[in-house]
């Protein structure tokens, strides 16, 4: 029996969000309190993709409290996970063997993290999502949104979920079941950076015409618990310089918070150049620098992870709103790429979408243009976040790191005192057309893993603690199955052997060193989305795997 004549089962819904993230707990809960409020009684359902909520989430995260002042005030009151308050800010510039501290008079006042939390944004996300089921709210985690519905009239109707019990040649197991269509007055998209149904939803109403390509990063991530004589409980640390070329945009992140618990991280710029650079790979030979390595000796890694981040911001912000539903959060990239925080803008975005929706479905409404939203952004805080900062991404980009990053520090300060640059620079390129040819390049001779501080990306994976049904469809899917050997192997030394941090990709030979093969171990994914963003011909399409499959980050 073809998947077309199993009819699927749907449930209806007043909103229905995508997502369980920031963003979209938020508009959860905010449309609940505004249920409760005016006694106008409204259905929300919100899915989330991991096997539960936050399984899926990576930050950082130093937190902005502004979102959740906002959206629950008494927050610390109600136990909140975010018991780590910011005590000490340092900014390092890193060389091959040596450091340099900056003063820390010497940084823009945006760029101060005194009255911020450090913390598990997953945690945090676990917290929300019992606020919001105490709310009302139905939340069904292990369900993927897999496919956009629509009205007669091109409108958004809600979502399918994908169907479960697939084998990997196509066929129907014992446990399959078709998948449910969750319609819904409007629906609100907060699938995070790259999110496979927001792609789709902006090709199809050209959200964004106009606006300069969506940059972004990839942010790695590992949680150390460390020796109790190092930890500094509340320590910010950030650096920027090696291992990275000054043409490669990225930097550092080392949190000092919990019980002898540190989050350190690495951000690499998916704008760069060398096809043979290795994301993981710099991040772990970062560690191994003299001013980082002692933190981490004779502590234990406990998690690993990565995500993609949205870099794009103010002028790659794309339009938010569509007939039927609308992006909030990291959906639409409201990350604050020098603070590098986008939780708190994730949540401001999803309550404004909320009290839009709200307002909508109370007068009667469905499936229109929410266009008070997009309204409330131009006048909120978001707005004024991006605004002020929107040079800093092209400053690097354009001038390299040391330059770039002065010139940054100039413009934040001409903009807290009132006198920002009168103009908007391009992003130029997307991020997979700057790739240059490998035999312009040099391949990148990384160190072998230590075991102790660094790592290998088998064993990482494996704490990350991934895990998909092996006998599914492959969810990463070639428009051509040709070009990764035919085409990038020759002309960019297939660059998603390195880009992935995760081992998806690999070029495999056979016994005698010859006849390569392109191999995709899908089983490996941690959702990161980079491939679908970096590789250089677009010809890697991300799409959701059964609900429930990839990471399940503890603590991130």
């Amino acid at each position: 029996m073809s998947e077309e004549t199993v009819e699927r089962e749907f449930m209806e819904y007043d909103v229905l969000i995508v997502g369980g993230g920031p963003a979209g707990l938020s508009a959860a809960i905010r449309l609940r309190q505004l249920a409760a409020e005016q006694d106008f009684d409204i259905s929300v359902c919100l899915i989330e993709k991991g096997s539960e909520v936050g399984a899926h989430i990576l930050s950082g995260a130093v937190i902005d409290p502004i979102g959740l002042d906002k959206l629950i005030p008494d927050w610390r009151e109600q136990g909140a996970p975010l018991d780590t308050p910011v005590v000490s800010d340092h900014f390092i510039y890193l060389g091959p063997a040596g450091s340099l501290t900056i003063p820390s008079f010497l940084y823009p006042p945006l760029m101060n993290n005194h009255g911020n939390y450090i913390g598990s944004l997953a945690n945090l996300c676990r917290w929300l999502a019992t606020k919001a089921e105490e709310l009302g709210v139905e939340i069904y985690p292990g369900f993927a949104g897999a496919e956009v519905l629509y009205n007669e009239d091109g409108s958004v109707r809600g979502v399918a979920t994908g169907d479960m019990g697939v084998a990997k040649d196509g066929h129907h197991k014992d446990s399959y079941t078709r998948g449910m269509e969750l319609r819904a007055k409007y629906t609100l998209f907060a699938e995070g950076a790259r999110g496979s149904l927001t792609k789709e939803l902006t090709r199809k109403f050209k959200l964004d015409e106009g606006r300069d390509p969506q940059k972004y990063g990839i942010g790695l991530k590992e949680v150390w618990e460390i020796d109790p004589a190092k930890h500094q409980k509340g320590k910010v640390q950030h650096t920027l310089g090696w291992p990275l070329s000054d043409d490669t945009g990225g930097g550092s992140f080392l949190y000092h918070f919990g019980d002898n618990l540190v989050s350190v991280g690495f951000v690499v710029h998916l704008n760069y150049k060398n096809p043979y650079l290795s994301p993981f790979d710099e991040f772990q030979r970062f560690k191994m620098h003299p001013a980082i390595r002692d933190t981490f000796e004779g502590g234990k890694r406990i998690a690993y992870g990565a995500r993609a981040i949205t870099e794009g911001g103010f002028q790659s912000v794309p339009k938010l709103t569509f007939r039927g539903g609308a992006l909030i959060g990291c959906s639409a990239g409201f990350v604050n790429v020098p603070r590098i925080k986008g939780s708190h803008n994730a949540m401001l975005t999803g309550m404004m979408g909320a009290e839009a929706a709200f307002d909508a479905v109370k007068g009667g409404r469905a499936a229109d243009e929410l266009t008070a939203y997009a309204k409330a952004y131009i006048g909120s805080p978001v707005y004024k976040d991006l605004k002020r900062v929107r040079n800093v991404k092209p400053f690097l980009s354009r001038f390299g790191t040391f330059f770039g990053m002065g010139f940054s520090f100039v413009d934040m300060w001409m903009n807290q005192l009132g006198i920002g640059l009168p103009f908007t620079l391009k992003h130029g390129k997307a991020d997979h057309e700057t790739l240059k040819k490998a035999s312009e390049c040099k391949p990148i001779d990384y160190p072998k893993p230590d075991g102790k501080i660094s790592f290998d990306k088998l064993s990482s994976v494996f704490i990350s603690a991934t895990n998909h049904e092996e006998d599914q469809p492959i969810h990463l899917k070639l428009k051509d199955p040709a070009i990764p050997i035919a085409y990038n192997l020759p002309t960019f030394a297939e660059p998603a052997q390195r880009y992935c941090p995760a081992g998806v990709y690999e070029v495999v030979l056979d016994a005698e060193g010859k006849n390569p093969r392109f191999q995709i171990n899908a089983q490996n994914c941690v959702h990161c989305k980079t491939c679908d963003i970096k590789d250089p011909t677009q010809n890697i399409n991300w799409t959701v795997p059964e609900g429930g499959g990839g990471p399940n980050y503890p603590n991130m």
